[in-house]
């Protein structure tokens, strides 16, 4: 019952990842991120992260990883700090030390205790496009605004 039995649901561990990308924590990027792999950013990037839908790909940002700006891929790890809308076609995770400053559209959450959120949260299918997150934000909140429920 209580045993370490681990699934496709268990919070990942940040060492247990295999990344064939890694930003160092000294490195600063300006500039879109089209990804064809999994990547970890221990440093600073100022811009998009994208990666295909159909692509298994993981973004984690390290404790010492900052990103400003919008974040797409399958799974999104986040052990550092976002000021933009993250959207995993999978899953997001908050580790304990996240600061996510924006929106995050997610077909799966695990959020650790101590992670902290500037943001709405909007779970979809994970066969959902990824168009529309601010729309959609404000069409729940206007929903909530007018009959005290928001979906």
């Amino acid at each position: 019952m209580f045993g370490s039995k681990k699934t496709n649901l268990t919070p990942l561990v940040m060492g247990q990842e295999k990344f064939d990308t890694l930003i160092g924590r000294n490195a600063e990027i300006h500039g879109c991120l089209k990804l064809q792999e999994s990547v970890r950013i221990d440093g600073k990037v100022v811009g998009n992260i994208e990666a295909p839908k159909d692509s298994a790909i993981s973004v984690v940002i390290g404790p010492t990883g900052e990103i400003h700006g919008d974040v797409s891929a399958s799974r999104i790890i986040v052990a550092g700090k976002v000021s933009g809308n993250l959207h995993g076609f999978e899953r997001v995770e908050l580790m304990a030390s996240a600061l996510v400053q924006g929106d995050i559209k997610y077909a799966s959450m695990a959020v650790e205790h101590g992670a902290r959120l500037l943001g709405l949260m909007l779970q979809v299918e994970a066969h959902e496009t990824g168009v529309g997150l601010d729309r959609d934000a404000h069409a729940v909140i206007r929903k909530a605004q007018t009959t005290g429920q928001p979906e």
